[in-house]
């Protein structure tokens, strides 16, 4: 069996020993909480196939959309600066991506793909994304349109509330 093929394999077994109530229907928590497991084990599989940790992955992709300066790769991976530098370092010695300074502000880094990054972070966006999609493949057109304004909903919802008070 072809690995990608292998993979789907895995997530279809790994969904049917899911939380499933007696009418195989599940809430709306735990199925997110399984279909998270699901995609993330695909994405770890294919960012293993292109010789990537998933956080490598993550960087490429994002920065196929431009040149992205150091305190806002910080905000988008949840972390400080200085966790993004080792990040940086390992990045730039595989030769993937390097950060210049940003005209007009001394202090300012941006952080770009070199060509062997964007050859990398393109491949691996495709296959990526032809796996996610076999995973949506039995649904009707109807039915993955619905969910893909349905997420892109909850998605910008989220981004545009206040975050909880945990106190």
């Amino acid at each position: 069996m072809e690995e990608g093929a292998q993979a789907i394999a895995d997530i279809g077994v790994a969904a049917q020993h899911g939380c499933a109530t007696d009418g195989g229907q599940i809430d709306v928590a735990t199925g997110l909480i399984q279909l998270t497991g699901l995609v993330q084990a695909m994405y770890t599989r294919v960012s293993e196939r292109h010789d990537l940790t998933p956080v490598q992955a993550r960087l490429l992709c994002v920065l196929l959309g431009g040149p992205r300066g150091m305190a806002e790769l910080a905000r988008c991976f949840g972390v400080e600066k200085a966790a993004l530098t080792g990040l940086m370092n390992r990045a730039e010695r595989r030769g993937l991506a390097e950060r210049s300074a940003v005209p007009g502000d001394r202090r300012a880094v941006q952080v770009t793909l070199t060509d062997t990054g964007r050859q990398a972070a393109l491949a691996f966006h495709a296959e990526v994304g032809a796996e996610l999609s076999r995973l949506t493949s039995p649904l009707s057109t109807h039915d993955r349109e619905h969910f893909g304004a349905t997420m892109a909903e909850i998605i910008t919802n989220f981004r545009t509330s206040s975050p909880p008070d945990t106190h």
